[in-house]
C-alpha cells in the first residue's frame, strides 16, 4: 500500500516525530558541575597488531575518596559491548600490546610502587607482575620479538653503574632514609632542583631492559643526565623506541651539560646498543630540541621531531627522517607551517601519521616519506592519542568542546570511522548544549584575523541579554581548541547562565608560526590589542550580550592578562578572576623552575634586559587596580610560584580593591583533587554570581 504526501497518516506521523523532538530537547538540561565527576575518562586507544581490538584506559572519579582510579579496558574493532579488563582499586594504565598481540603488558601501582604486569590475551588468566624494581617501573615497551620489555625508572644517578642488584638497594635505602629522617633539609648546588609540583632529588630517568620472562634488569642508560625529557615540554609520550631487529634502542637525552638544563633547551636523539651499550649520538649539531625518535618498519630511517630554534620551547616541531645506512636527516615538513605531534609509522614504512593543530581543531594528519603535503585524516575535534595496526587500521581518542575524548576506529584514510567506547552515552543523552560557534575578528596586525569559540548557554533565547564571561588561555602558546577540558570547561562555564567567548590571540598555537612567536618581549602588547578588539566585536555584534555586565578569567598566561586587564582597562570588566597568573616578572625569574621561558620571552636575565622585564610586568601598573578580583593560587605551584598571588593580593587589598585569596597548600599548577576541583568551581561561580547577578 503506498500513502500520498498529504495523507492524515504520513501527516500524524510528522507531527508525531517534531512533537517527540520537541518534548526530548525539553526534558534535557543543563551540564552541571557534578557531571565533570560522573564522567569516565578515556584514554590512551592501543590498537592490537591485526587490527581486531583496541586497549584504552578509563578512570573514574572518587569524590568522597578524593582521588580517582583507572582500569584497562577492551573493545572490538567490528563493534559491540567493550569490557574491563583490570579491576584493581589501584590505578592500572599504559596499555602496550607484543609484536605477535598474545600479550597486553600495562602499569599498575597495586604493588605500591608502579610495577608492570602482563595478561596473557590468549588463555586468559590473572595479571603477572613483570618487574619489581624498587624505583618503579613505567612506560614499557615489548622488543620485537617479544622477549624483552624496556622501560624507564627514575633512579640516582650515582649508583647508576653498580650492578643491579647493588644499585637497587641502594636506591631503596636512600629512599627510605629519607622518608624516615626527622631533618627534612635539603641541599641543592645546582638548578631545576624543582619541576611543576614536585623536588627532583636529582634523579635521572634511566631506561631499563628485562627479559619477559625473568631475569635481573639492565640499565642501558646509566650516569648523570635523563634519557627520556624531564620536562613535559619536550616530551610526546614514549620518548624511546627499539629497532626492528631489536639489537638498539633510540631515546632521547636531555642537555649534556646538566648544569645548564634550567636554562637550556638542547635535546638530542640518541642510539644506545643493546648488548654492548655502546651510544650514539645523532643530533648533535643541531642546539635546540631533537626528540621521540622511532624506527621504519623496515629500519632504514629513524624519524623524529626537530626543532631550530635554540632556547624557544614553542618553536615549530618539524618531523625530520634520519637515514640510517648513509647517516643523513632531512626534513619532510620544512614548509609546512604546523607542529608535528606524537607520531607512528605504517607497518610498509611508507607513510607517518600524527595530530597537529589547525585553527582550533587538532585533526590527524598522514604524510607519505616522499615529502608530500601532509593530507588530513581525521578532520574534527581534538585527538589527544592514537595508534595504528599492521593492517593500517587505526585508533584514537578524539573530543570536542561538547563532548569528552571517547575511542573510535577507521581505516588508515579515516574511512568507515566507528566509535567503540560508550561508556558517557547515557549521561550525555540527558544533557543540553549549543555547539560552539567559530567567529573571527580583525586583530593588532593588519590583515591578521583572531578566531575565537563563542558558546551559547542551553535553553538559549536570543531575545533576552546574557553577561559576558571572556577566558583567556595559558601558554601563552596555547590555544583554545575544539576539545573538551575537565579544569576550565566554556560548556559548564555558559552552563551558569553565561555567552562564553574563548579567543585565540597573538601567541596562540595552530594558526602558523609566526603567529606563534608574536607574543614573544610583546606579552602586553598586540596580543591585548587583540584580546581588546574581540570584546568590542562580540558586544558590538551580538545583541543579546550585557556589555554592562561582563568578566574575564584566565590561568597562567591568562592569569597574566587578567593581571595585565587590571592596570588597563579601567572599570570595563565588573569583575577578573587570576588563576596562577605572573604578577611580577622579576619575581617570576628567580622563583621558577625553567628559566629558559622567562630569558626567551624577555630577550635575556633580568639583570641584562631590565626594560624588558620592566615593560609587560602587571606589578608596575599596581596604581590603576580597581577591579574586584578573585585570586586562586597554589603551594605546589613551581612554574608561576604562590608569591604571584601573594604580591596581588597585597596591592589589591592595599588599595581596598574587593578581593580573595583562595590558598590550594596540596595543589600544583592545576588544581587535579576532585573536592578540590568542586570548591575550586563552587568558589568561582559563586564569585561570578555576585558581580554578574
Amino acid at each position: 500500500m503506498q500513502y500520498k504526501l498529504n495523507s492524515p497518516i504520513i501527516i500524524l506521523t510528522i507531527l508525531l516525530c517534531a512533537l517527540s523532538t520537541l518534548l526530548s530537547a525539553q526534558n534535557k538540561r543543563a551540564l552541571e558541575l557534578e557531571d565533570m565527576f560522573k564522567i569516565q575518562r578515556i584514554s590512551d586507544p592501543q590498537i592490537s597488531p591485526d587490527g581486531k581490538w583496541v586497549a584504552y584506559v578509563v578512570a573514574n572519579v572518587n569524590k568522597e575518596a578524593n582521588n580517582s582510579n583507572s582500569d584497562i579496558w577492551l573493545a572490538s574493532t567490528s563493534g559491540g559491548d567493550a569490557r574491563q579488563l583490570t579491576f584493581s582499586p589501584k590505578a592500572d594504565n599504559n596499555p602496550r600490546w607484543s609484536r605477535d598481540g598474545k600479550w597486553l603488558s600495562f602499569v599498575s601501582t597495586r604493588s605500591g610502587t608502579p610495577q608492570i604486569y602482563l595478561l596473557d590475551m590468549v588463555n586468559g588468566g590473572e595479571a603477572k607482575q613483570v618487574t619489581s624494581i624498587s624505583s618503579g617501573a613505567s612506560q614499557q615497551m615489548f622488543s620485537p620479538d617479544g622477549k624483552w620489555l624496556a622501560y624507564v625508572s627514575s633512579v640516582y644517578p650515582e649508583f647508576s653503574e653498580l650492578p643491579f642488584k647493588e644499585s637497587d638497594k641502594k636506591n631503596a635505602e636512600r629512599d627510605e632514609a629519607t622518608e624516615k629522617s626527622k631533618v627534612k633539609a635539603m641541599v641543592f648546588d645546582q638548578l631545576l632542583y624543582r619541576h611543576w609540583d614536585s623536588w627532583t632529588e636529582f634523579k635521572r630517568m634511566h631506561i631499563f631492559i628485562q627479559a619477559v620472562d625473568g631475569g635481573e634488569p639492565k640499565d642501558l642508560t646509566p650516569g648523570n643526565r635523563d634519557a627520556v625529557p624531564n620536562s613535559s615540554t619536550f616530551s610526546a609520550g614514549d620518548d624511546y623506541a627499539w629497532s626492528p631487529d631489536g639489537k638498539e634502542i633510540a631515546y632521547t637525552a636531555t642537555p649534556q651539560n646538566v648544569h645548564e638544563e634550567a636554562w637550556s633547551t638542547n635535546h638530542d636523539v640518541y642510539t644506545v646498543n643493546v648488548a654492548t651499550g655502546e651510544r650514539k649520538n645523532l643530533t648533535e649539531s643541531n642546539l635546540a630540541a631533537d626528540g621521540f625518535p622511532r624506527y621504519s618498519s623496515d629500519g632504514k630511517y629513524i624519524a623524529y621531531r626537530v626543532q631550530r630554534v635554540a632556547g624557544f620551547e614553542a618553536d615549530r616541531w618539524e618531523l625530520f627522517l634520519y637515514d640510517r645506512k648513509n647517516n643523513s636527516s632531512k626534513s619532510l615538513t620544512e614548509k609546512w607551517d604546523y607542529v608535528v605531534g606524537a607520531f607512528a609509522w605504517s607497518s610498509d614504512s611508507k607513510k607517518i601519521f600524527f595530530p597537529a593543530e589547525d585553527k582550533a581543531e587538532e585533526p590527524l594528519w598522514m604524510i607519505s616519506v616522499d615529502g608530500e603535503t601532509p593530507k588530513q585524516v581525521v578532520t574534527t575535534g581534538a585527538i589527544s592519542a592514537f595508534s595504528i595496526s599492521n593492517n593500517g587500521m587505526l585508533a584514537y581518542a578524539r573530543a570536542t568542546m561538547m563532548r569528552p575524548a571517547d575511542v573510535f576506529v577507521s581505516k588508515w584514510d579515516g574511512k568507515n570511522e566507528v566509535k567503540i567506547s560508550k561508556v558517557n552515552d547515557a549521561l550525555f543523552e540527558n544533557i543540553a548544549m549549543n555547539a560552539p560557534e567559530n567567529i573571527w575578528w580583525d586583530g593588532a596586525k593588519q590583515n591578521q584575523k583572531v578566531q575565537a569559540w563563542l558558546v551559547k548557554p542551553p535553553m538559549f533565547d536570543a531575545k533576552k541579554k546574557y553577561p559576558l564571561v571572556y577566558l583567556v588561555h595559558g601558554g601563552p602558546q596555547g590555544a583554545w581548541m575544539n576539545g573538551w577540558s575537565f579544569r576550565w570547561n566554556p560548556e559548564l562555564w555558559a552552563a551558569q547562565g553565561y555567552v562564553v567567548v574563548c579567543p585565540n590571540p597573538t601567541g596562540s598555537t595552530g594558526f602558523g608560526q609566526q603567529f606563534t612567536n608574536d607574543i614573544s618581549h610583546d606579552w602586553g602588547g598586540k596580543v591585548y590589542t587583540d584580546l581588546m578588539n574581540g570584546v568590542d566585536y562580540v558586544t558590538k555584534n551580538f545583541a543579546f550580550i550585557d556589555s554592562t555586565k561582563m568578566a574575564a578569567a584566565g590561568a597562567s598566561y591568562g592569569g597574566y592578562m587578567m593581571n595585565w586587564f587590571q592596570g588597563h582597562t579601567g572599570t570595563r570588566f565588573k569583575t577578573f578572576i587570576t588563576h596562577c597568573g605572573v604578577y611580577n616578572f622579576f619575581s617570576m625569574y628567580g622563583t621558577t623552575e625553567e628559566v629558559w621561558f622567562d630569558e626567551w620571552e624577555h630577550g635575556g636575565t633580568p639583570w641584562d634586559k631590565k626594560e624588558e622585564y620592566e615593560k609587560f610586568s602587571p606589578h608596575n601598573f599596581a596604581k590603576n587596580f580597581k577591579t574586584p578580583n578573585l585570586i586562586i593560587h597554589n603551594a605546589l605551584d613551581f612554574r608561576v610560584p604562590f608569591s604571584e598571588g601573594m604580591q596581588l593580593f597585597t596591592a589589591l587589598q592595599r588599595q581596598n580593591v574587593p578581593s580573595k585569596l583562595i590558598y590550594f597548600p596540596d595543589e600544583g599548577h592545576w588544581v587535579l583533587k576532585p573536592q578540590n576541583s568542586e570548591f575550586w568551581h563552587q568558589q568561582v561561580f559563586g564569585w561570578l554570581k555576585e558581580y554578574l547577578k
